[in-house]
């Protein structure tokens, strides 16, 4: 579902599943203040169990049953149906919509309670090495404006751990370059001060400098990275870019997030407090960062195995008790 409609109750009995859908989703914007990519993602979810519900003769929310969340998972789990990922994302899904149901007297029993979400395997973040990031932050030759406006983009992703989306959402207003920190909002509106290195600055300054009075349009307003007609660059356009140089590099797998995520693996590699890096990620839970040790310790131990003349058990020890 797209879009919260408010103000229309539908009394149809075809409709009784939109009405509580519609009122759930009200209440993530509105009271849980989420991003409109995460309320897409639940409306699609439970729009999708809505439809299955509808297609079993399901009369409302209040005759939903354990077995049909038994056989919707099942159906789910079918061959060419969902991956595992977005299998436990529906689950979840499907879990919030029941507690909020339950705590709004739409429905007298949660048959989502304890409902198990499949455990995944954690898939460690990629992250390029030193090497790597520095050959992909100095592809883009800077003598041209759209050059120094890539090489700045890839130096400051990488300098202060950006999400695309928030390197692209960038101001004016939130660069202090005097200071070396720019002012993000993150996901959730959460704003926090990210750090910038001293290469990162001086391409800011000279981008917008010498880069982006180029581009600049009347339209333009305060945006920092502008495409070719003036307007703000899109995710889309920004991946664009990145594989060009990638695929230059012979660099496979990169998306906009391995910056962020060579970020905070080389600081946490270097030793920095996880505490720290938690706050420049932005992360709301030090959980979330303490992936990045782990990220740290597999890439040592590869080059341990590796360079390490003992890193191998000699034969005769293998077989041994």
């Amino acid at each position: 579902m797209d879009s919260v409609k408010e103000g229309k109750v539908k009394t149809g009995p075809e409709e009784l599943f939109e009405n509580a859908l519609d009122l759930y989703l009200g209440h993530l914007r509105v009271e849980r203040n989420l991003s409109d990519n995460t309320l897409m993602a639940y409306g699609h979810d439970l729009t999708a169990f809505t439809a299955w519900l509808a297609g079993h003769n399901v009369q409302g929310w209040d005759k939903v049953e354990r077995h049909h969340l038994m056989a919707y998972l099942l159906e789910l789990a079918a061959p060419k149906r969902l991956a595992p990922r977005s299998r436990a994302r529906a689950i979840s899904s499907i879990k919030a919509f029941f507690r909020f149901l339950e705590d709004e007297k739409i429905v007298s029993f949660n048959p989502a309670h304890n409902f198990e979400t499949p455990k995944l395997p954690r898939t460690l973040p990629k992250a390029l090495s030193t090497d790597e990031i520095r050959l992909l932050v100095e592809a883009p030759e800077t003598d041209t404006p759209l050059g120094l406006r890539n090489r700045t983009m890839f130096e400051l992703m990488y300098s202060a751990g950006l999400r695309v989306s928030e390197l692209l959402a960038l101001n004016m207003a939130q660069c202090n370059l005097d200071d070396a920190f720019i002012r993000v909002h993150g996901k959730g509106d959460k704003e926090r001060l990210a750090p910038m290195g001293e290469v990162a600055v001086n391409l800011m300054k000279r981008y917008l400098k010498e880069g982006r009075p180029h581009l600049v349009k009347p339209k333009s307003g305060g945006v920092v990275f502008l495409n070719k007609n003036g307007g703000r660059l899109s995710r889309q356009y920004f991946w664009r870019i990145l594989t060009s140089y990638t695929d230059l590099l012979g660099l496979s797998g990169v998306t906009p997030h391995v910056l962020r995520h060579s970020f905070a693996t080389h600081l946490v590699e270097g030793g920095a407090d996880l505490r720290a890096v938690q706050m420049m990620l932005g992360h709301s839970s030090l959980a979330t960062t303490e992936i990045y040790i782990k990220v740290g310790a597999e890439r040592l131990s590869r080059v341990h195995h590796q360079y390490h003349p003992r890193s191998e058990m000699p034969p005769d020890f293998k077989n041994k008790d």
